[in-house]
């Protein structure tokens, strides 16, 4: 993790909570930038304390220097904030959980089967001179399976994939949750095959399940790049404005196709979406709603019911 140079008054405190959190396994470099990006506001600004005027402040800024709707950021400011109030920064002020950018989200790209049996008839046969050439199959096929964020899926460890089980865990991921999620024999025989294949070329001590050649995590930009070649190797369209295929996709599939495959079947879809939540590690039931408003079967009547309906159900929470 890269070293930031903290020089606020705060400056301390950011180092001592790093430190904390690396000591309960969270070492993760985006934690330390974004510490680092509050370090500098709180430099430039004179900000001796995080008091509320003080993180209501920086939310706004941040808030206003990014077109994005992301704000995985917050979270990072609210667990500094608890931390300053238990070691005896009375006036730390912890963010609400209403702080979050009120842009629209934007409208997935829906993956057709069609367009799935290409890309993975592709993938079997893309064989660049990397890890790639075996992984990406085993890669886009778990994230396509269990519906996995790209980052859950380059962050998995050797030592979270459970072939016996089968399941594999997700640790630490948005929001620091983490859960287990069960795989299928066809799923752990993928991971099998291509883990063996790793073993084999690489090494058995690596940490990453998927790596670079070299045995290191592999990158969202390496994933990214063999996304799309895989994506023209199997002679896709590739629009030139508007929205495009992304890895993320299979994860935007996974949701509105088991909805869609419930409602086919007769199943209560709104009794089921709790089950969908955690599976997908939602926070809450918001961002499962979404994909029930942009399921192509669902746009009309039903979606409107399942907002209507939003009030009634429990938040799912994945504390671990």
């Amino acid at each position: 993790m890269r070293d930031h140079p903290y020089a606020s008054a705060l400056a301390s405190d950011m180092r001592a909570f790093l430190e904390f959190k690396a000591g309960v396994g969270v070492d993760g470099e985006a934690i330390a930038w974004n510490m680092w990006d509050l370090d500098r506001w709180c430099s430039a600004n004179g900000v001796t304390e995080l008091d509320r005027a003080a993180a209501e402040a920086y939310f706004r800024q941040r808030v206003g220097r990014t077109s994005t709707r992301q704000t995985s950021w917050v979270s990072y400011i609210r667990e500094f904030a608890r931390w300053l109030r238990l070691n005896g920064h009375v006036n730390a002020y912890v963010l609400p959980g209403d702080y979050r950018c009120r842009s629209e989200r934007p409208i997935p790209y829906l993956l057709s089967q069609a367009e799935i049996d290409a890309f993975f008839g592709a993938a079997a046969v893309y064989d660049p001179p990397s890890p790639m050439a075996w992984e990406a199959a085993a890669l886009f096929g778990l994230m396509h399976s269990c519906g996995l964020r790209t980052c859950e899926a380059r962050r998995l460890r050797t030592c979270d994939v459970d072939l016996d089980g089968p399941s594999i865990d997700i640790m630490w991921s948005k929001g620091h949750r983490s859960r287990r999620l069960a795989v299928t024999d066809e799923v752990a025989d993928m991971l099998a095959r291509c883990g063996s294949r790793t073993d084999a070329e690489i090494g058995e001590d690596r940490a990453a399940f998927f790596c670079t050649g070299k045995g290191n995590r592999l990158g969202g930009a390496a994933v990214a790049l063999a996304f799309r070649r895989i994506w023209s190797l199997a002679g896709l369209p590739e629009p030139a404005s508007g929205r495009r295929a992304t890895p993320y996709s299979f994860r935007h599939h996974f949701a509105y196709a088991n909805i869609e495959r419930w409602g086919r079947e007769g199943t209560d879809v709104m009794a089921m979406l709790p089950y969908l939540a955690r599976y997908m590690g939602h926070s809450s039931f918001d961002s499962t709603l979404y994909y029930v408003h942009t399921s192509p079967d669902f746009m009309g009547g039903f979606s409107s019911e399942a907002s209507s309906l939003d009030s009634l159900l429990p938040e799912v929470g994945f504390d671990g």
